[in-house]
C-alpha cells in the first residue's frame, strides 16, 4: 500500500507567495496621485470646483456676495470699538482702523483656506469614489475660492483707508506677492490637514484651537510695534513674527498698503537675514504638505 507524502494542502507549502500572486493577477491598481500626471486638467478641474462653490455658496440669498463683506465688517466692528474705543488701543498708530480691517481680513482667508480644506475630501467623498480625477484640485478648489472671498473683502478695507485720508501708493504693487506667498502657505496647510483629516477626524478640533491661537500670536488687533516697544516683551515679540509667516506677512502688508509709517517685516524680525526664518519655515510647510497629500491621495477612497 502506497502512503502519499504530499503536505495538506492547507499548510504553508501550497500557499502561494506575494510575488506569484502578483504574477497570477498583476498588481494591485492605485488610485490616482495628487495631480494625476496631467496639469492642465488639474488647472482646469480647481478652476471648476473653485468658481461653482464661489458662485453656490450665495445662491438663493438676498444680499447675496455682500454677506461676504459683512463677516469681517462686523467683526471689525466689535474689535474695534473694544481695543480702540474702550482701551485707546492703536491711537498712534497712522490708519489704525484700515490696518486693523486689513487683518481681520488676511486672517479670513487664512481660515476659510485651512478650515474649508480639512473636510473638503469627506465632504466630497461620492465625487472621490467614483470619479478619477487629480485629488489635489479639492484643497486647490477651496483655496481658490477663499481667494475670490479675499477679493471681495479687500473692498472696504480699500474704503476704510481712503475715507481716513490714505492715497494710493507705488508700494500697492507689492500686495499680489504678498497675497500669493499667504496663499502657498495656507495652501500648504490644507494639503496636510485634508489628508490627515481623512484618517484622523481629531486634525479638525486640533486646527480650530491652533487658529485661534495664531490670532492672538500675530498683530492682528495690537500694532506690533507697541510690542516690540516695551521692554518686557520685546524679545517675546520678535520671535512670534519670526516664526509666524501669516504674521510677517500681514506686517509687510500693512506697511506696503495702509501706510509707510508701519514697520516694515524686516524691522519687525529684527533685520532683514531674520527673514529666512519665516521664509523657510513657509518652504518646509509646503513641501512637507505636499509629500503627504500625495502619498494619502491614492488610498483616499479607501479610507474614506
Amino acid at each position: 500500500m502506497t502512503v502519499s507524502t504530499a503536505p495538506p494542502p492547507d499548510t504553508p507549502a501550497t500557499l502561494p507567495n506575494l510575488a506569484e500572486i502578483e504574477e497570477q493577477l498583476g498588481r494591485p491598481i492605485e488610485g490616482p496621485s495628487a495631480t494625476g500626471g496631467d496639469l492642465h486638467r488639474l488647472a482646469h478641474l480647481t478652476w471648476t470646483l473653485g468658481t461653482t462653490d464661489f458662485k453656490l455658496k450665495f445662491f438663493g440669498s438676498v444680499l447675496g456676495y455682500l454677506w461676504q463683506i459683512m463677516r469681517p465688517l462686523l467683526l471689525f466692528g466689535v474689535l474695534f470699538l473694544v481695543f480702540s474705543v474702550f482701551l485707546d488701543l492703536g491711537a498712534d498708530i497712522e490708519y489704525y482702523p484700515a490696518a486693523l480691517l486689513l487683518g481681520i481680513v488676511l486672517y479670513t482667508f487664512l481660515s476659510e483656506t485651512t478650515s474649508g480644506s480639512v473636510r473638503s475630501l469627506v465632504t466630497r467623498e461620492t465625487l472621490v469614489r467614483k470619479v478619477q480625477f487629480p485629488r489635489l484640485a479639492v484643497p486647490l478648489s477651496v483655496s481658490l475660492t477663499a481667494l475670490f472671498n479675499l477679493g471681495l473683502n479687500f473692498i472696504p478695507v480699500l474704503v476704510f483707508l481712503l475715507v481716513l485720508g490714505g492715497t494710493p501708493m507705488w508700494s500697492w504693487l507689492e500686495m499680489p506677492f504678498l497675497v500669493a506667498a499667504l496663499g502657498f502657505f495656507a495652501l500648504g496647510l490644507s494639503m496636510s490637514l485634508s489628508a490627515l483629516f481623512v484618517r484622523y477626524r481629531d486634525v479638525e478640533p486640533i486646527w480650530d484651537v491652533t487658529l485661534q491661537a495664531m490670532f492672538y500670536a500675530s498683530p492682528v488687533i495690537y500694532p506690533i510695534n507697541q510690542l516690540l516697544d516695551n521692554p518686557q516683551y520685546e524679545t517675546l515679540g520678535h520671535w512670534l513674527i519670526r516664526l509666524n509667516p501669516f504674521a510677517t506677512i500681514l506686517q509687510q502688508a500693512r506697511h506696503a498698503f495702509i501706510a509707510p509709517s508701519h514697520m516694515t517685516a524686516a524691522e519687525a524680525v529684527g533685520g532683514a537675514a531674520w527673514l529666512l526664518v519665516p521664509a523657510s519655515i513657509t518652504v518646509v510647510v509646503i513641501v512637507l504638505g505636499f509629500r503627504i497629500f500625495n502619498r494619502a491621495a491614492p488610498r483616499v477612497a479607501e479610507e474614506l
